[in-house]
């Protein structure tokens, strides 16, 4: 049965995204068998995997969730993607905005999603799970369904208090709705080592969490390549394998594996 990754974070612009597709494509160049869910109605990573309309799409995330709100049997596999590098997704658009609204009035709203990743998770040795920078019903859905979360955090002064809150989402939610939910990692993402400000943050992240949470060894640095290879729609591995960045993902990949 595979293992469900929760990628997310309390604040945009923390390179959650990049990570999710980064180790998704890391796992699967590993020979593992992965499924990117996009859980974010801004659809960033399905965009980032080549799909560029999300909103002319008939089978997404949005479809699958409508079906299972309304109790309808459904097809696991509808709507899932392959990307050329070797990765399945199950893409979102815009719609998923109105999942939001229909999961407030429903009795058990927190485990919808789960309710879809296990009938396909025996599919797949990895399930990661990409989510928006809130903390909606959507959000509590796939902490919900994750065996294990990682919280990219940028090294500046609000990003770390946006840490302190998503962990203090996490442990509730472990509390009152799955026990088993762990945290495999803190990663310091968008790393400008030569600033003193970085320098300082991350200093006083590792003094906070260090000694009881992992922080990932390997930081990600800041990069365009990291943009562009998101807009071309390909790894940072096939777009620049021999980079800083794509360096990096890798060792958070093996990093990962070694999570349990």
């Amino acid at each position: 049965m595979g293992k469900t990754i929760f990628v997310g974070a309390r604040k945009g612009g923390v390179g959650k995204t990049m990570t999710a597709a980064s180790l998704g494509f890391g796992l699967a160049k590993q020979g593992k068998r992965v499924l990117l869910l996009d859980c974010d109605s801004q659809h960033s990573l399905t965009v980032s995997l080549g799909v560029r309309e999300p909103d002319k799409l008939t089978n997404t995330l949005t479809s699958v969730l409508t079906d299972i709100i309304n109790e309808r049997d459904i097809d696991p596999t509808a709507g899932i993607l392959r990307h050329s590098e070797g990765v399945d997704f199950l893409p979102a658009n815009s719609g998923l905005t109105g999942i939001e609204l229909a999961l407030t009035q429903l009795i058990g709203r927190e485990t919808v999603l789960r309710q879809y990743i296990d009938k396909v998770k025996h599919n797949y040795d990895y399930v990661i799970a990409d989510t928006a920078p809130t903390l909606d019903l959507l959000t509590v859905n796939a902490l919900a369904a994750a065996d294990s979360v990682i919280i990219p955090v940028c090294p500046k002064y609000l990003d770390a208090l946006g840490l302190e809150l998503l962990l203090k989402a996490v442990a509730q939610i472990k509390r009152q709705i799955n026990s088993s939910l762990a945290i495999c990692g803190i990663l310091l993402t968008i790393v400008d080592r030569r600033a003193n400000l970085t320098r300082e943050v991350t200093a006083s992240i590792e003094q906070a969490y260090g000694k009881n949470i992992r922080i990932f060894g390997e930081h990600i640095p800041r990069s365009i390549k990291a943009a562009e290879c998101s807009a071309q729609g390909v790894s940072i591995y096939a777009y620049d394998p021999n980079g800083k960045v794509a360096a990096a993902y890798y060792s958070l990949v093996e990093e990962v594996t070694r999570c349990g």
